[in-house]
């Protein structure tokens, strides 16, 4: 006998690229174990609950709940909810979100290794995975004995996120910034509104001002001016494990983790953050060239000849600014790119290997699993969408 099909509501925005990768994260996991009837509205972040849901006896719920109004609409339904949203409202339902303290720890990673000594942070307190973002950067840069300036900009209540007083309090906090400066945007879109400001206050960026945002909203990011980097959270996991935890609730098994954190995939590297701030001609010329040629099969002794150095001063001033050797530099650019072309692109291992400068595919794929905890072809299939 055929059995009823599950039916489930998903109370997520399709609005943004975090959102839609939640849902094709459901839509992989119906397609891997299990097909339901879906309810999904169009709605943005924030949206109140819609009206057919006081009369909806589905099966399950899978929510962002970010608002109280969301919250109190989930306390009236009788039914496995998951949530996934970092606001918490519901402390009590199971819960999967990304993980913002590893989501930090790579931006300041990412912004060290450019030789940056002046950080900050542009939040929205509006949100709470943006009080969270904010607490866990200033503590990763803290471990590392920097400190960090802080700029809150409430979205205000039309949901303009570039309303005037915003624009002239974001300018100010700007100017007052000492130079160079490494800042983290909570989100993308407050990533875009930096880069705005920095364009008409004459700021060059990446050189004076480095902005890197969260999601990985390409096309935003792409129309940014210059293009913005951005951390990649794994949104899709996100919502496959959501999906995996609903259908576990739906069938009456017990649930031993109510939260579960996923860490985000590495980070897109633009021309936002592509610079190195340091006033040491030696390394800056090193770096230069490595992010120039490291795909193009380079070694150190490339880098020597092109700089004019022997291995012992080069590697010790290396070290000294980025963190790193410019061995361990040139196996990070690679790196980025396979992480690129794997998520760009349907070319084989092997011609990534190629484009991405490794001589051969099992060192390549040694090296990313090494860097990622996944192997390409394990890293392929939870970024690109089929």
């Amino acid at each position: 006998m055929i059995q009823p099909r599950k039916e489930v509501a998903l109370l997520i925005e399709t609005s943004n690229e975090y959102a839609r990768g939640l849902l094709d994260g459901v839509v992989r996991y119906m397609e891997e174990f299990q097909r339901w009837s879906i309810f999904l509205p169009e709605q943005g972040r924030g949206a109140k609950p819609p009206k057919w849901l006081k009369q909806w006896k589905g099966d399950g719920i899978i929510a962002r709940i970010e608002t109280p109004e969301i919250a109190a609409a989930m306390k009236q339904m009788e039914m496995p909810i998951v949530d996934v949203s970092a606001a918490r409202l519901m402390p009590d339902l199971p819960c999967v979100e990304t993980d913002d303290r590893a989501i930090c720890q790579l931006a300041v990673e990412h912004l060290l290794q450019r030789g940056f000594a002046n950080f900050a942070f542009c939040g929205d307190s509006s949100f709470a995975w943006s009080k969270w973002r904010e607490k866990y950067f200033i503590e990763s840069l803290a471990e590392q004995g920097y400190g960090c300036h802080v700029l809150d900009l409430p979205t205000s209540e039309e949901g303009r996120e570039s309303n005037p007083r915003n624009l002239q309090k974001l300018d100010r906090w700007i100017e007052r910034l000492p130079q160079p400066i490494g800042i983290m945007a909570c989100y993308d879109i407050r990533g875009q509104l930096l880069l705005e400001a920095c364009r008409e206050l004459e700021i060059d960026v990446p050189r004076q001002v480095a902005v890197i945002g969260v999601d990985n909203d390409r096309l935003l990011c792409d129309l940014c001016s210059p293009p913005l980097s951005s951390v990649i959270p794994d949104s899709r996991r996100t919502g496959f494990e959501a999906a995996r935890l609903l259908d576990q609730m739906m069938k009456g098994e017990p649930v031993r983790q109510t939260q579960q954190l996923i860490p985000p995939l590495g980070i897109a590297t633009r021309r936002s953050t592509d610079v190195l701030a340091t006033d040491d001609p030696l390394v800056g010329m090193a770096m230069q060239f490595i992010r120039e040629h490291a795909c193009d099969g380079i070694n150190v002794g490339d880098v020597l000849k092109a700089v004019d150095s022997t291995r012992r001063v080069l590697e010790y001033r290396f070290k000294q600014i980025t963190g790193q050797t410019p061995h361990e530099a040139i196996v990070h650019q690679r790196i980025d790119k396979v992480r690129q072309l794997l998520h760009d692109t349907d070319l084989s291992i092997g011609d990534i290997a190629d484009r991405a400068g490794f001589e051969h595919v099992e060192y390549m794929s040694a090296t990313f699993r090494k860097k990622t905890g996944l192997s390409p072809t394990a890293y392929r299939r939870k970024v690109q969408p089929n």
